[in-house]
């Protein structure tokens, strides 16, 4: 499971199709609705939050709406109620090392796109994140 920090602009379409799918799981694992990935430490930072659901929602709204750009016809009835949060921290280091991982997908799968992102040093992240100084975060499996 990879619920990317990154802006989803700067994925190609699989990666935002997987990125909806996965997000979906994260929703279905925080509402207790399946036994796979509780553990999964990308869920940590909203479990953190003071509405799990609630985040993993507008998450998922930012992704809709990135679809929605493209073209693409996500359902949005799948996603839960999003209510205003405050933003979730996420450190420099945690965007850089996802910048890389992501470069790294797109070389092979997409390379007009790995072209144009890798030109992008300091990448928009997800709109319901905020950069923070630091590492990469300690739930990130390297």
């Amino acid at each position: 499971m990879r619920l990317w920090s990154l802006h989803p602009k700067y994925l190609d379409a699989k990666g935002l199709v997987a990125l909806w799918r996965e997000a979906l799981l994260a929703q279905a694992v925080l509402r207790g609705n399946t036994r796979g990935y509780q553990n999964h430490p990308q869920l940590l930072r909203f479990r953190q939050q003071s509405s799990p659901l609630s985040a993993i929602a507008s998450y998922l709204v930012s992704v809709h709406s990135e679809a929605q750009n493209r073209g693409y016809s996500f359902d949005l009835g799948k996603v839960g109620v999003a209510r205003s949060l405050s933003l979730v921290p996420v450190t420099a280091g945690q965007v850089e090392f996802e910048r890389r991982h992501l470069l790294s997908k797109l070389a092979v799968r997409s390379p007009s796109l790995y072209s144009k992102f890798s030109l992008t040093t300091t990448p928009e992240v997800h709109p319901l994140f905020e950069e923070v100084s630091g590492d990469v975060e300690v739930w990130e499996r390297q």
